[in-house]
Order: C-alpha cells, then structure tokens, then sequence
C-alpha cells in the first residue's frame, strides 16, 4: 500500500484543518487506518485509528472530541478533521495503514510521507 497525506498548513489557533491520505496498491479497505503525528524534538505519537469497515474509531485521549478520523473506501481515503486547534498541535502528521486498528496503533504496515501542520498563535 501506497499513501500519499495531504492538506497540511498554516492555521491560526482556534482554527480547523481537514487532512486526506490516498492509498494506491493493495485493498485499501482491508487495511485499518491511523493517525500519527510528530512535533519537533518529540518522539512520533498516535493520534487515530479507524477500522477497515469505518465502523469503530480511536483516539489518542487528549484529542477526543477535538479530531475526528473517517474514510472513504469508495475513494481509498482517510481523513482526519481536526478542529479548535492549538499551537501544540503543531506538527508532522503521518497516515499508516495496518491489519488491525490495534496493530495500526502499536505496528503499521505501511507509512505514508508527513505533512506539516503549524498552529499560529
């Protein structure tokens, strides 16, 4: 599986931002689907998941209510809204695929390219 993330930008605080991520390759919808996003001098950190079906999501605890992950087998596309930004949500965010939304979490399979979001103050 190919991923392709893109819709990173510039966005004032308080703000929202929709990111996609394209897969190309294999079956898009057998694989989970997740979030990852990493901050300058901080390690990589999950943010979503979502299952192959769509049917069940997760979320990193501090960001409940805030992001919101879906996809769109039709389209080979998983999308992250992400809303009422903060400066500390600034960061590199990645998409990976895995054969389960827990293996996406804890091992994915596949890595798309990152996409750079800056929160403004």
């Amino acid at each position: 599986v190919q991923l392709q993330a893109s819709g990173g930008g510039l966005v004032q605080a308080g703000g929202s931002l929709g990111l996609s991520c394209a897969a190309s390759g294999r079956t898009f919808s057998s694989y989970a689907m997740g979030w990852f996003r990493q901050a300058p001098g901080k390690e990589r950190e999950f943010v979503a998941a979502i299952t192959w079906s769509g049917d069940r999501t997760y979320y990193a605890g501090p960001l409940k209510g805030r992001f919101a992950i879906s996809r769109d087998n039709a389209k080979n596309t998983v999308y992250l809204q992400m809303n009422s930004l903060k400066p500390e949500d600034s960061a590199v965010y990645y998409c990976a695929a895995g054969g389960s939304t827990m293996l996406v979490r804890d091992r994915p399979e596949y890595w798309g390219q990152g996409t750079l979001v800056t929160v403004s103050s």
